[in-house]
């Protein structure tokens, strides 16, 4: 992709910003964000930082409607504020796509919406396809399935071109280890600093983790293919890992004395997830990062930074 008008929603974020920095090379790109979790430090030299709220309609809808491509990955992302604040999780997650995909009508740019695994809720038949039935167990989860519907009704009514890209666990640099973020940037943070690692369960349920740079090559590749318009994608490597490994896997690599301890289970959390990457290989994507190797990554950043330490 060179010589596009790019705007990024939620851009000052996690993979937002990752986004940005492998897109600002060659194209101009302009990153919306209201700076309620992202930073302003994450967004690249020469990209355009405005300071909006998604569910502003007038403060965003001129910028979009410019767009060549529309990056959507603001959101609140948190199932457990969702379940906290259902209704904020709505405005920000819903209505915040709606002002995006009418922004959208207005010029000619291609929308790739970030979209979760969690609309799978708690699914028994792994891995897990796009074509199973969304069963979301927690609001954030639901105003993702909505997001995904509104999409497909303006793909087909108006012919706008979209693609939705479920994520599964993503993981990498510049990931908030704030309480409400990934596990791995949690414990990572918690390795770092000699503290125990809490595991909310048993340690036997599963995650597909997906490193952060494998999820950029995601998005640029739907983004520049036209038999990826209005489809959902997930977004994935297609490998289990418990949590209990991935917590030994961590106090390994960063040779902490921490232990690891168990606490009751989460409301929300699902018992196992794997996803079926077929469809998006069809198109060419191969995850290229283990999950040792973006654990290393991971933790090399969090020292450089400090960020793993109180």
């Amino acid at each position: 992709m060179r010589n596009r008008l790019v705007v990024i929603t939620g851009g000052a974020g996690f993979i937002g910003s990752h986004i940005a920095w492998e897109l600002v090379k060659d194209n101009e790109v302009i990153v919306i964000d209201n700076l309620y979790t992202g930073r302003a430090e994450n967004v690249p030299p020469g990209a355009k930082l405005v300071k909006a709220d998604i569910r502003d309609y007038d403060a965003i809808a001129e910028l979009i409607s410019h767009a060549d491509y529309v990056f959507h990955e603001a959101a609140q992302v948190s199932v457990v504020e969702s379940i906290r604040d259902p209704v904020f999780t709505e405005e920000v997650n819903v209505l915040g796509t709606l002002n995006i995909l009418r922004a959208l009508l207005e010029g000619h740019g291609k929308l790739i919406f970030a979209s979760s695994a969690a609309v799978y809720g708690d699914n028994p038949n792994l891995p897990l396809k796009e074509t199973e039935r969304p069963r979301p167990l927690s609001p954030y989860g639901v105003t993702k399935a909505t997001a995904e519907e509104y999409l497909r009704v303006y793909h087909e009514l108006y012919g706008l071109p979209v693609v939705a890209l479920r994520y599964f666990n993503v993981f990498g640099p510049r990931q908030s280890a704030n309480q409400y973020a990934g596990v791995i940037s949690i414990f990572i943070k918690r390795a770092l600093a000699g503290e125990p690692l809490v595991i909310f369960g048993d340690g036997k349920q599963t995650r597909d983790f997906i490193y952060v740079k494998d999820v950029v090559k995601a998005n640029l590749l739907v983004a520049e293919s036209r038999r990826a318009n209005g489809r959902v994608f997930n977004v994935a490597t297609g490998r289990q890992t418990s949590i209990l490994e991935l917590a030994m896997k961590i106090v390994e690599i960063t040779g902490t004395t921490s232990s690891i301890i168990f606490d009751k289970p989460r409301p929300g959390d699902i018992r196992h997830s794997l996803a079926d990457i077929g469809e998006i290989r069809k198109l060419g994507f191969e995850p290229e990062f283990s999950l040792e190797e973006g654990l290393k990554r991971t933790v090399e950043f969090f020292r450089k930074t400090g960020e793993g330490a109180e």
